[in-house]
């Protein structure tokens, strides 16, 4: 995902708007706050399990940009990148700015539809070579009709 996703693209359209250091606590790197959205919404993760995901899968810090010995973002910052995004519509703003990296790039999204399909044993024909159906499916004239013990 590093070469993959146009990473300075989609910060140029965040950095105006995001918070700069001050006098109080160093906000963390936009890239890792921007990573960590991203990968909350590629796993559909909560900001709490988010936060626990970074917690307990390394390689989620690593791909964040965070250390595995240094503090992490809690659940109500990322909570509060994501209010920031949604603040100043930077939501549809990044999609677009994908859109644009991939038009580019020569993909062509399509509305495509999703079918669920569940493959079945089967047999391979119920015609004999008469190209009729058989009525019980099998081969010809394998077709022995049972009747309970009763009937007979």
């Amino acid at each position: 995902m590093d070469n993959l996703v146009p990473w300075a693209r989609l910060k140029a359209v965040i950095e105006p708007h995001y918070p700069k250091a001050g006098n109080g606590r160093q906000p963390y790197p936009l890239s890792t706050m921007l990573r960590i959205h991203c990968m909350q919404q590629w796993y559909n993760l909560s900001d709490p399990a988010m936060e626990d995901a970074l917690y307990e899968i390394a390689s989620m810090r690593l791909f964040a940009g965070l250390s595995l010995d240094k503090a992490i973002p809690d659940h109500t910052t990322i909570l509060k990148f994501r209010h920031l995004l949604e603040h100043h519509g930077l939501a549809r703003q990044l999609f677009e700015e994908v859109n644009q990296w991939l038009s580019e790039a020569g993909v062509v999204l399509k509305e495509g539809s999703l079918v669920d399909a569940t493959i079945i044993e089967a047999p391979s024909s119920t015609k004999n070579k008469a190209s009729e159906r058989d009525r019980n499916g099998g081969p010809p004239g394998s077709f022995q009709p049972s009747y309970p013990k009763d009937c007979v």
